[in-house]
């Protein structure tokens, strides 16, 4: 492969960076302000922000399923947009509202009922003598109040997700921006008992996220419905909820392995921790940090996985496959080049984000320790992530199911249960072992590539 065909020309670049930009603020401007929401339930203790960790990996599998439920409807939507087929954006619309519905009916029952079950599984004693009822308590007072979120997070998604099918990214970043400082200020407001407020601690951290979540919600159902350019699927867009029963049929074929996949995927990540955890609470708290700091430089990559579901996806619905082809090479070399880039960034602030946090020596070293080798696979997780949406935006669902989750099934849990219950490593290089899994899914990620399978227009 010749280097020139993986750079693009100026018209290529305006594009990319049109896609992009607005979904790269938005989401490095949420994880910044979770990453100083983390910051300030860490100023509390140890045991409240390992309890809140415990609770945000739980909502981080409800918030991938909803996310997958979206994007398989999704997918549909953008090929849909690139035919000029507005009634065809609406019924898509539709679809993601009941599966949205399902989704946060069945995961709040789950954890209403089983919430004290799940959050006990991550609580092991480990070096540090930590508090484990405690950081149990805490976890407990944050998981009632974040049920809240739950309806208001799911039409968020419904909205921003057609929106930026549609190509319209501004939008949600907006929201998105003015959400995460409402939290941001509320959070200092009611953890540390300002302007007159008792202080709430972790309740107050999700109380803030709540009022956060409505005032997003409003302002992006508000404004794409009222707003001076209102897309033109909002048009009749409640006369009524049916969904056409080849449109279901045909996003089930797509969806239903983009939603399990995502569900397994997420839950595998879930299991992953929680075999971490049995080397003890702080490690809890170190991957939690980890995670938060990791995830600000990931955006870039999460950026352009959604620009390659966009741009690619509008040219495979308008039937340039070549064209298609031609820009995802050129799409997946750009997100390794950044990535390789602010991997080493990372690597150099590795060692002092931790030292703002107010928990033990041992917990910041293992937390530096861990962004370290997060930073050094950066660019291999941008390229299998790439690869995923590429497969996805061709309707290769089944496909990305068996890259994806079952990769993680297969491969990397076994490995995790293994090496933490039947060995005495310790928790760095077991860290590194699973991670460096990523290698591995690389080679399979550029067979699938070469392949060709996922160049389909699924609207034709």
């Amino acid at each position: 492969m010749k280097f020139r065909s993986l750079i693009g020309n100026r018209a290529f670049y305006h594009r990319l960076f049109s896609v992009m930009i607005p979904v790269l603020i938005q989401n490095v401007i949420t994880n910044f302000v979770n990453l100083l929401d983390n910051i300030m339930v860490g100023q509390v203790g140890t045991e409240p922000m390992s309890g809140v960790a415990i609770v945000n990996q739980l909502f981080f599998v409800f918030n991938l399923c909803l996310f997958a439920a979206v994007a398989g409807a999704g997918i549909f939507t953008a090929q849909y947009c690139g035919k000029g087929d507005h009634e065809g954006v609406r019924a898509t619309m539709r679809l993601k509202i009941w599966l949205a519905g399902g989704i946060v009916l069945i995961a709040g029952a789950i954890l209403l009922l089983f919430h004290e079950r799940l959050i006990a599984l991550f609580l092991h004693e480990g070096e540090e003598g930590l508090d484990l009822q405690a950081a149990f308590i805490y976890g407990k007072a944050y998981l009632r109040v974040m049920l809240l979120q739950m309806i208001p997070f799911a039409a968020v998604q419904v909205y921003s997700g057609t929106l930026r099918d549609t190509g319209r990214t501004l939008l949600p970043m907006r929201a998105g921006i003015t959400a995460v400082l409402v939290n941001l200020v509320l959070n200092y407001i009611l953890i540390f008992g300002k302007l007159g407020i008792p202080a709430l601690g972790v309740t107050g951290a999700a109380i803030a996220t709540v009022l956060a979540r409505i005032c997003e919600c409003a302002i992006i159902i508000g404004v794409t419905h009222a707003g001076r350019q209102r897309p033109a699927f909002t048009d009749h867009l409640y006369s009524t909820l049916r969904v056409p029963g080849s449109l279901i049929r045909d996003v089930s074929k797509a969806g239903l392995p983009l939603l399990a996949n995502e569900l397994l995927w997420s839950g595998g990540m879930t299991v992953m921790n929680q075999c971490y955890s049995l080397r003890g609470l702080e490690v809890i708290s170190a991957v939690n940090i980890s995670s938060t700091v990791s995830n600000l430089f990931f955006c870039a990559f999460f950026a352009m996985g959604a620009t390659i579901s966009i741009i690619v996806g509008q040219h495979l619905g308008a039937g340039e496959l070549e064209k298609a082809v031609d820009e995802d090479r050129k799409l997946i070399a750009f997100s390794v080049a950044l990535c390789t880039l602010l991997g080493g960034v990372m690597v150099l602030l590795a060692p002092q984000i931790p030292r703002v946090y107010n928990t033990t020596d041992g917990v910041r070293t293992l937390a530096a320790q861990m962004i370290t080798v997060s930073a050094c696979l950066m660019p291999f997780f941008a390229f299998t992530n790439t690869c995923y949406f590429t497969l996805r935006s061709g309707g290769k669902t089944v496909i990305t199911f068996l890259f994806d989750s079952v990769y993680v099934w297969v491969l990397c849990i076994p490995a995790a249960f293994i090496l933490s219950r039947f060995t005495g490593m310790h928790i760095l290089p077991m860290y590194c072992i699973i991670q460096g899994l990523e290698l591995i899914k690389c080679v399979i990620g550029y067979f699938f590539l070469r392949s060709r399978k996922w160049v389909n227009n699924l609207v034709a």
